[in-house]
């Protein structure tokens, strides 16, 4: 299966030869195991996480761009840098002036990982080579409490953006799937569950049958 991945043509030996979708540094930092089913093994499969997340982002990027307040409101605007190897698509870009102010649209809540800041910050990454302007942050609304997450696209942050698509690059790119690990929390939510066959998963019934026979008073055998 081919990866998903886009070739850059140039003669600059500073950018980098393949361009990564932004969307896979979000799923490797999550999940490396979930960006190599998507992103390698080109698998997909919805969940009612991933349709609420679908309906959020159709809403974000439907219509035009419109002015308020001085602020003009971009939407479904095509992203790209040759020189960090991404591309993809921001739902919302505000233009404060000169400045682009990146906002992407989450169906849940803010989260304890650094996923959804690592794609915002790939986000802004593309607009400062696109526009030849300094983004110093951007915003994450999530929809489930109707409120955005200022996003600071400080140093930290940049490394481990730079960080986390060089490792997603390279294992996409070998074509490696790293083996399945399971952990409660985060595969529950994952629609690819039933792709992936974490670790662990089909461990969950037998402790659940034993903990039964033991209540019950079953003897086990001998």
């Amino acid at each position: 299966m081919r990866p998903c991945l886009r070739g850059l043509q140039s003669s600059n030996r500073s950018e980098v030869e393949v361009s990564l979708p932004l969307s896979a540094l979000q799923h490797w930092l999550f999940c490396p195991r979930q960006c190599a089913l998507i992103h390698v093994e080109r698998l997909w499969a919805e969940n009612l996480f991933t349709v609420e997340g679908r309906v959020l982002h159709d809403r974000a990027d439907s219509g035009t761009s419109e002015s308020r307040d001085g602020i003009r409101t971009l939407r479904s605007v095509q992203l790209g840098s040759n020189r960090h190897g991404l591309h993809g698509v921001a739902d919302v870009v505000e233009m404060r002036g000169a400045m682009p102010y990146p906002v992407e649209y989450k169906r849940g809540r803010p989260k304890a990982h650094r996923a959804d800041e690592v794609q915002l910050c790939a986000q802004g990454l593309c607009l400062e080579e696109m526009m030849a302007q300094d983004v110093s942050e951007g915003a994450l609304f999530y929809g489930k409490n109707r409120r955005r997450k200022v996003v600071a696209f400080d140093p930290d942050l940049r490394a481990l953006t730079l960080r986390v698509a060089d490792e997603a690059r390279t294992a996409i790119v070998a074509g490696h799937v790293p083996p399945p690990v399971y952990e409660a929390k985060r595969c529950g939510a994952c629609s690819l569950f039933n792709f992936c066959r974490p670790i662990g998963a089909r461990d969950i019934g037998t402790s659940w049958l034993a903990e039964r026979i033991a209540k019950a008073g079953v003897p086990s055998e001998p």
